[in-house]
């Protein structure tokens, strides 16, 4: 099973086809997990194909992509990364349908086409969840005052802050959502959905052009908080939203987004005093629960978010190799 990355031009596919919208999608797990996959969901003769654009691409570069899919018959549909909320600003009208999610959250992470109807799905707030509950145990927010820290205002950071603050958590909420950014625009936008959502947990949007703006803001937090590099910083750019001499507070769980790229920012906190308790989480639980919710919903099948499926699932991803024939496991994910 062939995976074909076509970054140039977008060529009638001639078998069923998922395609990957990203900035480096060729240097992505999913290469060698996708086949792995497939084989085991019993997806037989489908194809990947990534489609790479440059951060913050121009409107009609958006539209093109998203016309080209609805108009191919075998094209079935796109996990969206990086430009959830670009993609969705440029070429909403083109859709059929667009879920209540993706039109409360300004963002496109998912596309698909049941019978033919364009759809548009936000599933970061449902995979971003389930990673979160990866690692944050139950009832840690009730049994601390502690705040969460996202470092990035895109499409993830919004579904964190609605997975963390929904009212049905109840006390199992942090004390403060604090969210930072390095243009005020796409600050405004997260304030607008946290406005709709009516939260009552309290929200601080800090403009952060600098990565020691950021900084400033974590030795400001209370200990035992989650601390989430949302920025792609360390993936489709290089560095970190911090610089070597930000300090955690003690007993932090600090979560980046990424699995590959340089990963500066996990191997600052991964240096941190070992007398903080510096509890350190990398994306790679998030990969796995993005990308399985999103073939589920684009070849219309049912993969389960925990138990002996997904066990299996994380098992054949984790057998892939690296370029350089390392295992995934061993290669800082």
């Amino acid at each position: 099973m062939d995976i074909t990355y076509e970054h140039d031009t977008l060529q009638p596919a001639v078998r069923p086809t998922l395609y990957f919208i990203g900035v480096t999608t060729g240097s992505s797990s999913i290469r060698r997990v996708f086949p792995l996959w497939a084989q085991e969901l019993g997806l037989s003769g489908v194809q990947l194909v990534g489609i790479d654009m440059p951060l913050h691409a121009s409107p009609d570069t958006y539209r093109n992509v998203v016309a080209f899919i609805k108009d191919d018959p075998l094209s079935l549909g796109a996990l969206v990364t990086t430009h959830k909320i670009d993609l969705y600003n440029a070429a909403v009208d083109l859709f059929d349908v667009v879920d209540p999610l993706a039109a409360l959250m300004s963002e496109v992470s998912c596309i698909s086409k049941p019978n033919g109807i364009l759809t548009a799905h936000a599933k970061d707030p449902i995979s971003s969840g389930f990673a979160l509950e990866d690692f944050i145990p139950r009832g840690y927010w009730r049994d601390r005052e502690a705040d969460v820290f996202v470092m990035g205002a895109g499409g993830s950071a919004v579904a964190i802050s609605w997975y963390l603050t929904r009212p049905e958590r109840g006390t199992d909420r942090p004390r403060r959502v604090v969210i930072s950014n390095r243009s005020q625009q796409r600050l405004a936008s997260l304030r607008r959905v946290h406005d709709e959502l009516k939260s009552d947990v309290p929200l601080e949007l800090v403009h952060t052009p600098n990565p020691q703006d950021n900084d400033a803001v974590l030795q400001n937090l209370p200990e035992g908080s989650v601390i989430i590099n949302a920025t792609g910083l360390g993936k489709d750019m290089p560095g970190s939203p911090l610089t070597d001499r930000a300090r955690f507070p003690e007993n932090a769980i600090v979560w980046d987004l990424n699995y590959r790229g340089d990963l500066v920012f996990l191997a600052q906190a991964r240096s941190a005093d070992a007398q903080l308790n510096v509890t350190v989480v990398d994306g790679w639980v998030y990969f796995l629960h993005g990308w399985t919710q999103v073939i589920a919903e684009v070849f219309g099948i049912e993969i389960p978010a925990s138990g002996p499926s997904f066990d299996r699932l994380s098992e054949l991803a984790l057998s892939g190799k690296s370029e350089s024939g390392t295992s995934m496991a061993t290669a800082g994910l």
